[in-house]
């Protein structure tokens, strides 16, 4: 019988843990999944889903974060959870299915997002670099992941994946944390929104 040790991380989310299978998740990009028709693309997250408390899937680069519902509670779900994760891995399979093209692809920034106006490359430039260096490596260490979406009349969009979306805390993380660091780097900055 082979083992694994699968560590743990709670996360800001109460609804979310962090499970760490000490190795590679994602080779490059994230993938948030949160139903589970769209969980079909991957046999984990769909086994995931199938324990039926769960209601979001995130794959990191070296993490999947896992949300279940309201009213669900950690210390039933963690044992199947931790079992599916380590079974998926001991057995080395595909984090995607072979056949479906579109579950391998990573959306691109602008998917669902705002056409950025020409004369704001600079800033735009900005705000990009400053949510890759010091923003998504803060949000990943807590399982999730935040997008940029566009930016207009001084409003930046972001979209929050992973343990991010729908946590307690992630509408002070974007104003207190998020719009504050941007607009002192960027003072164009002068709103932050979840989209």
């Amino acid at each position: 019988m082979r083992f694994m040790l699968i560590e743990t991380e709670s996360t800001p989310n109460p609804a979310t843990l962090k499970f760490l299978p000490g190795r590679a998740v994602m080779e490059a990009g994230t993938r948030d999944f949160a139903s589970p028709e769209e969980a079909e693309a991957s046999p984990l997250a769909a086994a995931l889903f199938a324990l039926g408390d769960v209601t979001g899937v995130f794959f990191g680069r070296d993490f999947v974060s896992v949300t279940i519902a309201p009213g669900a509670a950690w210390a039933d779900a963690k044992p199947d959870v931790l079992g599916i994760v380590m079974d998926h891995f001991l057995a080395d399979m595909p984090l995607f299915n072979p056949a479906s093209a579109a579950g391998i692809s990573v959306p691109g920034e602008e998917e669902g997002g705002f056409a950025d106006d020409p004369a704001d490359a600079d800033i735009v430039e900005q705000i990009r670099e400053l949510i890759e260096t010091r923003v998504r490596p803060a949000v990943a260490n807590d399982g999730g992941d935040i997008i940029y979406r566009g930016f207009d009349k001084g409003n930046v969009y972001l979209k929050m994946q992973g343990a991010c979306s729908g946590c307690p805390s992630s509408t002070a993380t974007l104003k207190n944390g998020i719009e504050a660091l941007l607009k002192h780097y960027v003072p164009e900055v002068t709103a932050v929104h979840a989209v």
